[in-house]
């Protein structure tokens, strides 16, 4: 086994009790949900196009790199739909 496979264990597991809450946070109040629709972005962030003199350069999303990447991902949606099914409004402001 290589030292980076140990590393991404370690990392598994000391990010597991984080993984668990955010999986079963429940979203039941509308400043909450409105603040996670605000704090967790719809895309990647870092994904960028830079064009110097003639040459492109893109640089790839990097969030899928983020251990906890689907979790925030799903938390967002949650709150998406609390937001608009539950509160009955209006969420293209987050899209």
């Amino acid at each position: 086994m290589t030292i980076f496979t140990l590393g991404q264990r370690l990392l598994r597991m000391l990010l597991w009790p984080v993984r668990q809450w955010l999986e079963h946070l429940e979203v039941h109040d509308r400043q909450l949900a409105h603040r996670l629709c605000r704090l967790i972005p719809a895309q990647c962030p870092f994904e960028r196009d830079i064009v110097v003199a003639k040459w492109h350069i893109h640089i790839p999303p990097l969030c899928h790199l983020n251990p906890l990447y689907e979790e925030l991902m799903v938390l967002r949606y949650r709150a998406l739909c609390y937001l608009a099914d539950e509160c009955q409004e209006d969420i293209s402001a987050y899209c």
